[in-house]
């Protein structure tokens, strides 16, 4: 029994990777590059494991992206990617959810920091989070870009009509949906790791 629920999972999660639109991928990076380019930050937010990878999509970002990392100061510093996961504050984010409500810990951060120039990377495996959608929605009001990583569920409608760009897990159960998020963090790591030092070469 055990053996068969675990060729079951891996089956579909092989399935499920298959699947993905690499094309939603291709976007994304897109975005991750002019928010580069221009020198604006992304902001990484989620709950429970997604707050989770968004604190591992922002180390990803931010460092595995950086071509001159460890030069020292004999090198000047090339322009880095900066992200900045909203979930890393826990005073912060308990002092907003005590005293104002869990519903806007995201948003009220977005308030200090959020501009046009920014991007807001949102992860929901359901995709109906309140936090998360006030955040997006706080993202359009103020002209940033958004990113979603979601899932299959249809409880994911008003994310996607927040976002500039979703990459999508093509499956509903929670756990292969977080499954699949990992791999879209590591995919556009290496793919912005290269296309950055590239740019960075011809400078």
């Amino acid at each position: 029994m055990p053996k068969e629920i675990i060729d079951r999972y891996l089956d579909e999660v092989r399935a499920a990777t298959a699947a993905v639109d690499a094309g939603e991928l291709v976007a994304v990076s897109d975005a991750l590059m002019d928010v580069w380019r221009r020198g604006g930050t992304v902001y990484a937010l989620g709950n429970g494991g997604s707050a989770s990878l968004a604190s591992h999509l922002a180390c990803d970002l931010g460092k595995n992206t950086s071509p001159d990392l460890g030069a020292g100061f004999a090198v000047p510093a090339a322009r880095r990617l900066r992200v900045v996961g909203l979930a890393d504050n826990a005073a912060l984010l308990t002092a907003l959810g005590n005293d104002i409500g869990f519903e806007d810990v995201y948003v009220e951060q977005l308030k200090l920091m959020l501009t046009a120039n920014d991007l807001v990377l949102a992860i929901s495996g359901s995709g109906s989070s309140g936090n998360v959608l006030g955040a997006l929605r706080y993202a359009r009001m103020v002209g940033a870009g958004t990113i979603v990583f979601t899932g299959a569920r249809q409880s994911a409608t008003e994310m996607l009509a927040l976002a500039d760009h979703a990459v999508r897990a093509p499956v509903e159960t929670m756990e292969q949906i977080e499954d699949l998020h990992v791999i879209f963090n590591h995919v556009l790591a290496v793919v912005l790791r290269d296309r950055i030092a590239r740019q960075d070469a011809a400078r």
